[in-house]
């Protein structure tokens, strides 16, 4: 009879730390990652060991907590050569998604926790992101360009329903005429058609969806709690009909795992109405190694080794190259067939058209207020 896991804590080693231990399917059911080590930052490194005593105990599952944070400032800025946006508004922190492959899972290492496990299920929402958001476009000399949502975590995910902090940030850039570039994978960008079709219509607003995969039982396995992929293409057709330019992201392209669906899923994309394509090889920044090694270990272990082997080969023999210019599309022989293959459907299928550029010359600011030292209130 196997014992349950103990965890002790030990003094992390001189390098980063180690691939946690799987963590027991029962109580992470639901979710993408297979582990949840210790962020890399933490002074100790939290291990679970068999000690060998006969206990019953069992962990709770995984479960969504979402922790509210007052947020001082809304935009956040970059300068960053290789991106199409200088700005964005990202009102939450984590994603419940559970995209095992997500770039941004590296960040909550910086609220000392975890890019596994944590990521997906310990949650930060900005209840104020709205009124910080109108603050900033009332300042005096701000110019505007297209914010983006869900350049970090999905501004769609399921918190958003009860949250709404995407919509009260929309309706702020309606109210002030500001372009808005969306990217999710998320059905519930519908329940905002609403405004996005007036946005539109005058040429601000614009919405990406990420589509992965056409396969349901990988995109299951790959993004747990996002909508199903043929959910997704009809959220394409409803934002099409609406009048909201769409976009679909083939992101990211994992060679020897999802790389053979580019053309069909372009051909999708077509058929639902979009009117433009883009793709991001797979990236592995910082833990994310790790993540991916582990549910590949899980999900594909029969073919792990040919695809870390050609990951390395889209990125000059290692497992990522965070360098401008090639983060997203790789170089070598694999990355350019994957990006000639990508290219040559999107001319054929009229989806090659770039960068749709939303206006700027109908914004008009927020009115100040005295809180924002805009007025002087009166002593009588």
């Amino acid at each position: 009879m196997s014992q349950p896991a103990r965890a002790h804590i030990a003094a992390p080693p001189p390098t980063a730390a180690p691939p946690g231990a799987p963590v027991d399917l029962a109580r992470r059911r639901g979710r993408g990652a297979v582990t949840n080590a210790s962020g890399r930052f933490e002074p100790y490194v939290r291990v679970a060991e068999d000690d060998g005593w006969d206990s019953t105990e069992e962990l709770p599952p995984f479960r969504t907590e979402v922790t509210l944070e007052t947020a001082r400032t809304a935009i956040t800025r970059n300068q960053s050569p290789d991106i199409a946006f200088d700005r964005s508004v990202n009102p939450y922190r984590g994603c419940e998604h559970g995209c095992v492959y997500c770039f941004a899972r590296p960040t909550h290492a910086y609220l000392g926790l975890s890019a596994g496990l944590d990521f997906e299920s310990k949650l930060t929402a900005k209840p104020n992101i709205a009124e910080a958001l109108r603050r900033e476009l009332a300042a005096p000399g701000y110019k505007p360009r297209t914010i983006a949502l869900g350049t970090n975590t999905d501004p769609y995910q399921p918190i958003e329903r009860t949250h709404r902090l995407t919509r009260q940030i929309l309706e702020v850039l309606e109210e002030t005429r500001h372009p808005v570039g969306i990217v999710t994978k998320s059905t519930l960008v519908l329940r905002d058609l609403d405004i996005l079709s007036r946005m539109a219509e005058q040429g601000l607003a614009k919405v990406a969806l990420s589509i992965t995969t056409l396969d349901a039982t990988l995109a299951r396995q790959m993004e747990p709690r996002a909508p199903t992929p043929s959910k997704r293409l009809e959220a394409v057709a409803a934002l099409t009909r609406a009048g909201v330019p769409t976009t679909v992201l083939t992101a990211p392209i994992i060679p020897s795992l999802n790389d053979h669906e580019i053309e069909r899923l372009l051909e999708a994309a077509k058929q639902a109405g979009a009117s433009e394509a883009g793709y991001v090889l797979l990236r592995l920044p910082n833990e994310i190694k790790d993540l991916v090694q582990e549910w590949l270990v899980e999900h594909h272990p029969a073919k792990m080794r040919r695809i870390l082997s050609l990951v390395r080969e889209t990125r000059g023999g290692k497992l990522y190259d965070s360098g401008w210019g090639v983060r997203q599309t790789g170089e070598g022989v694999v990355a350019w067939t994957i990006g000639r293959r990508f290219e040559l459907a999107a001319q054929r299928l009229g989806l090659d058209r770039r960068h749709l550029r939303l206006r700027t010359d109908l914004f008009t600011p927020p009115a100040r207020t005295a809180k924002d030292g805009g007025l002087q209130l009166s002593l009588f």
